[in-house]
C-alpha cells in the first residue's frame, strides 16, 4: 500500500518520508524541486519531478503506482512573500490542491493527510490556541491554508474522502544532517546564518506586548512533527471516513530572545544577542497550540524540547 508525499523532498518532506517508511509504508515522492532536494530521496523511494498543479502529471504517478493515499505537503509557505504575491499563493497552495483533490476523486484515492498551519488562526488572544479558536489569518498565506481546509471538508461531503489536516506551529529541528532546513527563512537557521557571518541574529520586532518584547511561538521538532503525519496515516487506515483536523504544537511557548539564547548556547557563545529590526508584516504576537486534541484524535505528543531542536540544527550546520 503506497503513501504519496507531495513535497516530499523538502525539509519536512523529507522527514515524513523516512518516518512512513520506518513504519513500514510504501512511499513514492512528487516534487518540483524548488525548494527540494533530490538527494534527500531513501534509496528505492520513487521520485517524480513534477507540480501538483499538473494533473497529467498527477494521473500517471497515481495510476503506475498504484496511491492508496495522499500526504500534501507541496506548497509555498513564506508570509512576507505571501503579502507581496498573493496570486501566485493562491494558484500554488489553493489551486494545486483543487487539481490534486480533483485527480484524486477520479483514481478512487480517498485518503488525504493535509499540511496546513497555524497561520489560519491569525491573531487570537488568547494563551492557548485551540482547533475551535476563530480562524482569521493575518497573511495570504494563511488565507490559503484555510481556503485549503475548506475545500478539502467541502469535497469530503461531495466525495468518498477520508482527511487529516495538521495545524503545524513552529518547525525546527533536523532528525539527520542531511535532512537539515537549507533554507534561512525560519528563525534558527537565520540565526545561524548571521552566526557564520559575524553578525548579530535578527529580531523582527522588539515591541510586541509579551514579557520581553519579542514574539511567543511554539516550536516543534521536525522529527516529532513527522511522526504526527505516521499517526495522521494510521488513522485514516483504521477509520478511511475520518474527518479530522488538528493543532501539532507542544503547548510550550518560546520568545525569540530566548531561542536566541538557545542558539547562544548551541553555538558556544552564551553573550550572543540580537539585533531589533522592524517587524515583518503579518506575525502575531504571540501563537502557542494547545495540544489535547492531537493526543486524543491521534494518539500523538511531541518528545523533544528547545534545546534538542537547536542543537540538532547546529550540528547539521554547514555540512
Amino acid at each position: 500500500m503506497t503513501w504519496l508525499v507531495t513535497g516530499g523532498a523538502g525539509y519536512i518532506g523529507g522527514h515524513v518520508v523516512r518516518a512512513l517508511i520506518a513504519d513500514g509504508h510504501g512511499v513514492a515522492v512528487l516534487d518540483d524541486l524548488s525548494t527540494g532536494h533530490k538527494e534527500r530521496m531513501p534509496d528505492g523511494v520513487p521520485l517524480i519531478v513534477g507540480s501538483v498543479l499538473d494533473g497529467d502529471v498527477l494521473d500517471a504517478t497515481i495510476r503506475e503506482h498504484d496511491i492508496h493515499g495522499v500526504v500534501h505537503l507541496a506548497g509555498k509557505k513564506q508570509v512576507a512573500q505571501s503579502v507581496a504575491e498573493p496570486l501566485f499563493y493562491f494558484r500554488e497552495n489553493v489551486e494545486g490542491l483543487r487539481v490534486l483533490l480533483e485527480t484524486m476523486g477520479a483514481n478512487g484515492v480517498g485518503s488525504l493527510v493535509f499540511s496546513s498551519s497555524a497561520a489560519v488562526y491569525g491573531m487570537p488572544d488568547v494563551d492557548y490556541i485551540t482547533e475551535d479558536t476563530p480562524c482569521a489569518p493575518l497573511s495570504p498565506y494563511g488565507l490559503t491554508k484555510l481556503v485549503g481546509e475548506q475545500l478539502i471538508a467541502a469535497t469530503a461531503a461531495a466525495q468518498p474522502l477520508g482527511y487529516v489536516s495538521i495545524r503545524y506551529f513552529n518547525v525546527a529541528g533536523t532528525a539527520s544532517p542531511d535532512l537539515a532546513d537549507r533554507g534561512a527563512a525560519n528563525l534558527i537557521p537565520m540565526a545561524f546564518e548571521r552566526v557564520a557571518a559575524g553578525r548579530a541574529p535578527r529580531i523582527f520586532g522588539g515591541d510586541y506586548p509579551t514579557p520581553d518584547g519579542t514574539c511567543i511561538r511554539d516550536y516543534l521538532h521536525v522529527a516529532d512533527l513527522a511522526d504526527a503525519h505516521v499517526a495522521a496515516v494510521r488513522r485514516l487506515l483504521a477509520d478511511p471516513a475520518a474527518a479530522v483536523t488538528v493543532n501539532a504544537g507542544r503547548g510550550v511557548g518560546v520568545s525569540v530572545r530566548e531561542i536566541i539564547d538557545a542558539v547562544g548556547a548551541a553555538v558556544g557563545d552564551p553573550h550572543l544577542t540580537g539585533v531589533v529590526e522592524p517587524r515583518r508584516p503579518g506575525d502575531p504576537p504571540r501563537s502557542v497550540a494547545a495540544a489535547d486534541r492531537i493526543r486524543a484524535e491521534l494518539g500523538w505528543s511531541a518528545r523533544f524540547g528547545v534545546r534538542e531542536m537547536v542543537e540538532s540544527a547546529w550540528e547539521a550546520w554547514g555540512r
